[in-house]
């Protein structure tokens, strides 16, 4: 049985332990407030504040901030194209990011909105039932009584995209994660958004003359807007980053609406300020000669820095103080998450 172990894999039920605590990309909040349960869906409340950027990557961020531009981010795995979005949002303080994971099904709808039309036709009927009940119960020789339909903004969602677009004096950061996976139409779909700044909501349209304004839910916890005439119309264009795993490529069209960001493999030096700012200056000090191994191992095979880290803090906690054991833990964490392409 090692120093270290919480289960002890001998069967028998035990509760004298305590976990320590966890590493900082893996703490969680009470969830109390909006932002707290936003943190909660990315599962990092400091992503942006550990975030450690070059200045080539400062140079592309300001230069799509000052024209407003997407930024298309690529490069391999764990080198922190999505955590560049959280960055900006926390040293600009511009609030949630805006996250929309991009899967083979998805399209510029789901990013822009959801209507709930069975659910509010159900409503509907609903009404309508009891509304009849009710007149049936009540004297005959009165007018048929109606129901009204419910809300139509109550069954409006807003999707990432729709969200960012709601207009603000300040943008907000959308992150828009591997666009390579989703439906081959999506980049070309996404470009008049990008040169436009607006869309409707053509259920709110056709009601804009009985009901110019509508109260929809936002992609924010507990958000809401009012939208007017079915239209969002942006003041501040939002910082919008686009990750790529370079699986595929861009029709020309969307490539001359994005900057274009390749995140290379962090160096000796970036990775010992990534610990730093994760674990504390003492860590750094400690992982110097894992952070030696780890570049060795990443010279022959795909490696992701989050497994450098994975690996200093068992380091520093005193999980590898038994014998052989950080070795074999080694092994384990710093395992290949591919092959490397040739040359």
């Amino acid at each position: 049985m090692k120093s270290w172990w919480i289960m002890r894999g001998d069967g028998k039920p035990h509760d004298d332990w305590e976990l320590p605590p966890p590493p900082s990309w893996r703490a969680f909040a009470d969830h109390t407030g909006a932002d707290d349960r936003m943190a909660r869906r990315f599962g990092n409340l400091e992503r942006g504040a550990t975030f450690q950027v070059d200045d080539h990557e400062v140079d592309l961020v300001n230069t799509a901030l000052l024209l407003r531009r997407p930024l298309l981010v690529t490069g391999a795995p764990g080198t922190g194209k999505s955590s560049l979005a959280f960055a900006i949002a926390h040293e600009l303080k511009l609030g949630p990011v805006l996250y929309w994971p991009i899967n083979s099904r998805s399209a510029l709808p789901e990013g822009l909105y959801n209507y709930d039309a069975i659910g509010r036709l159900q409503e509907t009927s609903v009404r309508q039932a009891s509304a009849a009940a009710s007149a049936d119960a009540e004297d005959s020789g009165r007018p048929e009584r109606h129901a009204a339909p419910p809300d139509i903004g109550s069954y409006i969602t807003l999707g990432p995209l729709g969200t960012a677009l709601l207009p603000s004096d300040r943008p907000r950061v959308l992150l828009i994660d591997e666009i390579d996976k989703g439906d081959i139409d999506l980049p070309n779909d996404l470009l008049n958004i990008f040169e436009e700044g607006r869309y409707t909501i053509p259920e709110l349209v056709r009601l804009a003359e009985r009901q110019p304004e509508a109260r929809v839910s936002t992609a924010d916890p507990d958000g809401r807007a009012v939208i007017t005439a079915g239209t969002i119309s942006c003041r501040a264009f939002p910082v919008v980053i686009l990750t790529s795993n370079g699986e595929r490529d861009f029709p020309p069209a969307f490539l001359r609406r994005c900057l274009q960001l390749d995140l290379h493999q962090p160096d000796k030096d970036k990775l010992a300020r990534i610990v730093e700012a994760h674990l504390g200056p003492q860590a750094r000090q400690q992982a110097a000669d894992l952070i030696e191994e780890f570049l060795q191992r990443r010279e022959r095979n795909i490696l992701a820095t989050d497994q450098l880290l994975n690996a200093v803090y068992l380091l520093v906690s005193g999980t590898g103080k038994d014998p052989g054991d950080l070795e074999e833990l080694l092994s384990s964490l710093l395992h290949p998450l591919g092959e490397m392409s040739p040359g």
